[in-house]
């Protein structure tokens, strides 16, 4: 059976990501017949981008029919408005300063097209396939690069009124800390890959100057290119610094999700990245926070669990926006 056979509707979607970009064509089903992947590249302008989806989009319509095309989903880093189909300027995209990408797609290919921010379209790839599949109230956090979440409530996406609802790293943990989503001590500064290396760094000079060893950083230049990944390896390999950081980025994971599950009331928290890679180092301490600090009938019908969908979620991610 050929691939016009196979498929008497399809959707195709785009993700657009800092470093590459892919589009993936798939059915109802979440399968996915076909994946093209090219690079970004921040000295290409935005149109020289969109024009290479559209020129990808064409290659397929020779074999998958033009109007069996049912929908595009794009997956984007925000700010972004969904409801206007427009991208403003996101950090990882330099030059694309209110891009009307929605209008754009529809007038090329005369489809439905929609558009949501990357943390956003992760939650609904894994509500629909992977760790969240299932639930009716589900929470996703990406605790990557840094710490955004995509929430699923009473069995639907939400958005909030201008497409800010999730931005749960600009929560205020303390008063003062690591930096991020432009806020000392904020969620994202504690528990994302940047925070956790403002974290060791901290703790590395505070070892130095007490004229005390650290054995993962022997030198400035080490200490310039300290990492979450680097402060991992070295926690498992027993290294006592390493640890302590790892283990204050645990407590304030619990801290941040006994707020979520008092104020959501979630049935499933699913975790990325980091959290995803080390479940056996922070589920202890998180699990020993929530008992601690959470609504005790709430935590009770709440699991955290990691993400399962991997490398593969940005795939995923788009396409399950168009199959909404």
């Amino acid at each position: 059976m050929s691939n016009q056979e196979q498929l008497s509707g399809y959707y195709l979607g785009y993700n657009i990501g800092g470093t590459k970009c892919s589009v993936v064509l798939g059915d109802d089903d979440y399968n996915i017949y076909e994946k093209i992947e090219f690079p970004t590249l921040s000295e290409r302008g935005y149109s020289e981008i969109l024009n290479e989806f559209k020129t990808h989009t064409y290659s397929l319509f020779k074999t998958y029919r033009k109007e069996n095309l049912k929908k595009i989903g794009i997956s984007c880093g925000g700010p972004l408005d969904s409801k206007k189909g427009v991208i403003y300027s996101p950090p990882n995209l330099p030059g694309w300063d209110a891009v009307p990408i929605v209008e754009i797609f529809q007038k090329e290919f005369n489809v439905e097209v929609e558009v949501q921010n990357d943390a956003n379209a992760s939650a609904l790839a894994e509500w629909g396939m992977g760790a969240g599949k299932g639930t009716q109230n589900m929470v996703f956090l990406t605790f990557g690069t840094g710490m955004g979440a995509g929430l699923i409530l009473n069995g639907r996406l939400y958005i909030g009124t201008n497409d800010l609802g999730g931005e749960v790293g600009h929560i205020r943990m303390e008063e003062d800390g690591p930096v991020g989503f432009g806020k000392a001590g904020s969620f994202e500064g504690f528990c994302s890959g940047g925070g956790i290396a403002q974290l060791a760094k901290k703790a590395i000079l505070a070892k130095w100057e007490n004229e005390e060893s650290v054995g993962f950083c022997n030198s400035e230049a080490e200490l310039e290119k300290i990492s979450a990944k680097t402060v991992f390896e070295a926690a498992y390999s027993g290294d006592k610094t390493a640890q302590d950081v790892v283990n204050t980025t645990a407590e304030y994971l619990g801290k941040g999700l006994a707020v979520l599950i008092d104020i959501l009331n979630p049935e499933r928290i699913v975790i990325g990245s980091i959290y995803a890679r080390n479940e056996e180092i922070f589920k202890p301490i998180v699990e020993k926070i929530l008992n601690r600090e959470a609504i005790p009938e709430a935590k009770a019908v709440c699991e955290i669990v990691p993400a399962l969908l991997g490398e593969k979620i940005g795939d995923y991610a788009a396409l399950c926006i168009a199959l909404q």
